[in-house]
């Protein structure tokens, strides 16, 4: 399932092509019919996400709630619209101007829906580490009243929005915690490291299309990107995430995984027994 940075460029991409347009919004797979007459030809005032939802705004107090699920695409195309059938899969929702095409694909959520429903789907959702106004005690709350483990609480969107497996796995080890903690035994401190890295990795997802967490690359991506670069990462970029049974690049031990939360979540049997 993408995580809540590739949300966030794609609702970047999807404001830049289409906000202040009037596109034509059809759905060629026929799912999305209705809907799409209810928009199409209305202004698009703007995308935005929170967490895994995507948000588009249109004129009249008319919102489309997009949630990609395991196997939805969202692709922002810039050769302008042709009436052609789509190329690859079927498409759910196109939005096209004579300068942009987007194409949704194989989404879970695909809905015409007013403010206050957007509302309602915003209060669900716990703070999202990409936004500015994200108030991280909101998740510290609901995690210190919980008996669930840490590793379970991260992928709880209602406690931390747009955090997913990989970040999940990343951020316990870059921390040494034991994804077994329960909640209410996490310290502050821990969390408040959790969140502030949280806080300095998603940006580099959103600006590289990738996951960085290997602190040497987080830094060579930090470096580019203030020399106003864009950085090249040929090398893998996670420490533990789906290295089942190789050795803990920090101390040796054996990487461990298990089912937790839906996921398999993957850890180091050796330096992340802290709790």
């Amino acid at each position: 399932m993408p995580e809540g940075h590739t949300l966030y460029a794609l609702a970047r991409d999807l404001h830049a092509a289409f906000a202040g347009t009037a596109p034509l919004v059809t759905s060629p797979q026929g799912r999305f019919t209705d809907g799409a007459a209810l928009v199409s030809g209305r202004r698009l005032l703007g995308v935005t996400s929170r967490g895994k939802h995507l948000f588009l705004e249109f004129e009249g107090d008319t919102w489309v709630h997009v949630h990609l699920g395991l196997i939805g695409t969202f692709t922002v195309d810039h050769g302008g619209w042709t009436a052609e059938a789509p190329v690859v899969g079927q498409v759910r929702m196109r939005l096209a101007t004579d300068q942009h095409v987007a194409d949704l694909r194989g989404p879970t959520v695909c809905a015409v829906v007013t403010a206050e429903e957007v509302a309602a789907v915003l209060a669900r959702l716990g703070p999202d580490p990409l936004r500015a106004d994200s108030d991280p005690d909101v998740a510290w709350r609901r995690i210190t009243r919980s008996n669930r483990s840490i590793a379970e609480l991260l992928m709880d969107q209602s406690v931390l929005a747009g955090v997913g497996n990989v970040y999940r796995c990343e951020v316990l080890f870059r921390h040494r915690l034991s994804p077994a903690t329960e909640g209410r035994r996490v310290r502050p401190t821990s969390w408040g490291l959790v969140w502030d890295d949280l806080v300095r990795l998603l940006p580099l997802g959103v600006a590289t299309g990738r996951i960085v967490t290997v602190e040497e690359q987080v830094l060579e991506v930090e470096a580019a990107l203030g020399r106003g670069e864009v950085p090249r990462l040929e090398e893998r970029t996670s420490a533990v995430y789906k290295r089942d049974g190789q050795p803990c690049p920090r101390c040796g031990a054996r990487i461990r995984t298990r089912l937790v939360a839906g996921r398999n979540l993957f850890w180091c049997g050796g330096c992340q027994r802290r709790r």
